[in-house]
């Protein structure tokens, strides 16, 4: 069924739950979503370097093929991009059965790029799903209960190769790649600091922190997190569809504990947040876990959603910004 600018699909499983289908493109104080300039595709990674290379500020789409599957990025260079300078990356990965440009609208971290001078990269997965795609995240069911295809493409390797690539075509700086996402493109994020740990330096999962095990990481690995206490899709407390088992301060923990962090962490109550804190972390690391009080499976802070969306996917809050959060928590935790 179709509710306003979002997707939404009913699954028929313990409850029959509704989980988020693919988001926004064009909803809340956007209005129509202007067509993308396609700036075809993007050249395998080399020895050059992307600095020197003239590309336009601004959202540009680009495809990239990788072991025969036709993939599809958006990336976003901020305001006054030349290509002189090397920048910090960041990829913002959307939710289960949605897309990059949906992703784009929903988190509002265009703006945040252009304040603070990174690029952001809107990666797009490749099972199709409903009016979008899911993540290949191994060994874990997709939202439909179902495990990936054995035909799907690796994404651990996907989002790899797309650093080195966006890195052969802009200016970027390799010891400032990050990685963020929403619900299942959490998930994937929370993968990929087990799986390429010495690409990505620190991640930040919304709505969708997981540690996944076995995870060989091989460093600390920063992680900062948000979720909604009140999130009716992936719930805070666990007990949720087969890929959301335990709680998301279990979550936390195990990852404190991989990061060799203090056992007691430090809790702040702020207006509508709680955080939990783990200091004391190998390498200078640490581990961070917003709790946004009553909020929804959305984007605390983010552009504001419609009614249609809200009344699924739960209320919105601006307690905290998570764009500039976990952008200063990246910019404080470059790979050493």
């Amino acid at each position: 069924m179709q509710l306003g600018c979002v997707s939404l699909r009913v699954a028929a499983a313990a409850g029959a739950a509704i989980l988020l289908a693919a988001a926004i493109a064009g909803c809340g104080n956007h209005g129509a979503a202007a067509p993308l300039a396609a700036a075809g595709a993007l050249r395998p990674a080399s020895a050059a370097s992307g600095c020197g290379h003239t590309e336009a500020s601004g959202s540009l789409q680009y495809t990239l093929t990788l072991s025969g599957h036709r993939r599809t990025v958006i990336v976003h260079a901020p305001s006054g991009y030349t290509g002189s300078q090397k920048l910090p990356l960041v990829l913002n990965l959307h939710g289960s059965e949605s897309t990059a440009r949906a992703q784009e609208k929903f988190s509002g971290m265009d703006a945040t790029s252009d304040a603070d001078h990174f690029i952001v990269a809107y990666p797009q997965a490749a099972i199709p799903d409903g009016t979008g795609y899911d993540w290949n995240i191994p060994g874990q069911p997709m939202v439909n209960g179902k495990l990936p295809p054995a035909s799907a493409p690796s994404d651990v390797a996907f989002l790899i190769t797309l650093v080195r690539d966006l890195a052969s075509r802009y200016c970027v700086d390799l010891s400032r790649v990050y990685a963020t996402g929403v619900s299942g493109g959490g998930r994937m994020v929370s993968q990929l600091a087990c799986d390429a740990s010495s690409t990505f330096a620190a991640i930040a999962p919304v709505a969708g922190l997981r540690y996944p095990s076995p995870c060989p990481a091989a460093r600390a690995v920063p992680v900062i997190a948000f979720h909604g206490t009140a999130d009716p899709i992936d719930p805070f407390d666990g007990n949720g569809a087969p890929y959301w088992t335990y709680s998301v301060p279990a979550a936390a923990h195990l990852w404190a504990g991989h990061d060799h962090c203090a056992t007691s962490p430090r809790t702040t109550s702020g207006h509508g947040y709680h955080l939990t804190r783990y200091t004391g972390c190998d390498g200078g690391s640490a581990v961070e876990l917003y709790a946004i009080t009553g909020e929804g499976h959305e984007w605390p802070g983010g552009p504001a959603m419609p009614s249609a969306i809200t009344s699924v996917l739960g209320p919105q809050s601006d307690a905290v910004n998570a764009n500039a959060l976990m952008w200063a928590f990246f910019r404080a935790n470059p790979l050493s």
